[in-house]
């Protein structure tokens, strides 16, 4: 990652220009920049951005200047899946938040008269100023700490919203977790609230299970050395789990967070491993009650489920804090290399900002 200074255009009608202050780095950042092309960059990642809204376009009605927020993922509003309460399907889902353009192909950063594409997920916000949308602009209250914020707009929203929201586990229920980094410690957390009896984490690292255990797993296991379907028919008495959750998306991961299911059982999985990704499994485990879920965004809607993980959080139900470790914004490149290594769970880069100007 390089820091270059970038012209920011005149808002829109709905669009929000806000002053970041802290900002995730989520693995889909990641996966854009493996996968980045020639004609893809430049192109300003990070869409984990909480803020202070700096301005706002001619027909916002719900922010003002001042107001702090959390981006989301971006949507239309307008089609008929928005229409219906449903805007993590909205149609244009894609076109609004994996291009790094807004729908017409335009984008809000210039460098010396050449775009560079600066609407990430709508926001953009590895920068010191991102332009959102209101529609993906959450407002929250000043007693949480703001530079905090910004990975409960994706990726701990997944998790836990894929436990809360999509499978709304029984109290006293039993669930198992494939993949314990950010988003299957969210699930987790998740699965606490939930008041789940039995909460069993799954990883190839004994770290990664002992911050498991540490944040409310009954059971861990690992599956580097354990065949993890077996191990969760053992624990859960020889019935298997009622629900699981895949955070990774490999093959064997998906299919192994079906075959622990009992019957009948939900498997949710929100991981991904690109496209194509194709997966097998025996359509029995289907057939005799078995369900997999697909789960995008933790089938939130975010104005609604970001302040409640606020809310849990201020009761102590929800410690979501403690994923987080805080890199300075310019220390971005070592925040990466310590993602890529595994040495950290989520890393939020934080902005200390004084002054005026919009640099990019």
């Amino acid at each position: 990652m390089t820091f270059e200074e970038l012209d920011v255009e005149p808002l829109r009608a709905h669009e929000v220009l806000v002053r970041v202050v802290g900002t995730g780095i989520c693995h889909t950042d990641l996966g854009v920049i493996a996968t980045t092309g020639a004609d893809d960059a430049p192109i300003v990642l990070g869409h984990e951005g909480s803020g202070i809204v700096d301005s706002v376009g001619s027909d916002v009605e719900s922010l003002v200047p001042g107001d702090r927020v959390v981006l989301s993922y971006n949507f239309c509003t307008e089609c008929d899946h928005c229409r219906r309460d449903l805007p993590m399907h909205c149609r244009d889902f894609a076109a609004l938040n994996l291009t790094g353009t807004r729908l017409d192909g335009s984008s809000p950063f210039s460098k010396d008269g050449t775009s560079v594409r600066g609407h990430f997920f709508g926001q953009s916000s590895w920068a010191t100023y991102a332009v959102a949308n209101e529609q993906n602009c959450v407002k929250v209250e000043a007693d949480v700490p703001l530079e905090l914020l910004g990975p409960l707009g994706c990726g701990i929203q997944t998790g836990a919203g894929a436990v809360l929201n999509t499978l709304h586990p029984e109290a006293g229920s039993s669930i198992a977790i494939f993949g314990v980094g950010s988003v299957g410690l969210a699930a987790l957390l998740g699965s606490v609230v939930a008041e789940c009896s039995t909460i069993i984490a799954v990883d190839i690292a004994d770290s990664r299970l002992e911050k498991a255990r540490d944040l409310g797993a009954t059971h861990v296991v690992n599956s580097s050395s354990t065949d993890a379907a077996e191990a969760i028919r053992a624990i859960t008495g020889g019935v298997g789990a009622q629900y699981s959750v895949d955070c990774i998306g490999l093959p064997a991961v998906v299919r192994s967070a079906l075959e622990c299911l009992q019957s009948p059982g939900v498997c949710a999985t929100v991981g991904f491993q690109g496209l194509p990704n194709e997966v097998s499994f025996d359509q029995g485990h289907l057939l005799f009650g078995r369900s997999l879920v697909g789960v995008i965004e933790g089938d939130a809607i975010a104005a609604e489920f970001i302040p409640r993980m606020i809310d849990l959080y201020r009761q102590g139900r929800f410690p979501f804090d403690k994923l987080i470790d805080l890199y300075r914004f310019e220390d971005i490149n070592a925040a990466l290399q310590a993602v890529h290594h595994g040495e950290v769970t989520k890393v939020v880069l934080t902005l200390d900002q004084g002054g005026e100007g919009h640099g990019g």
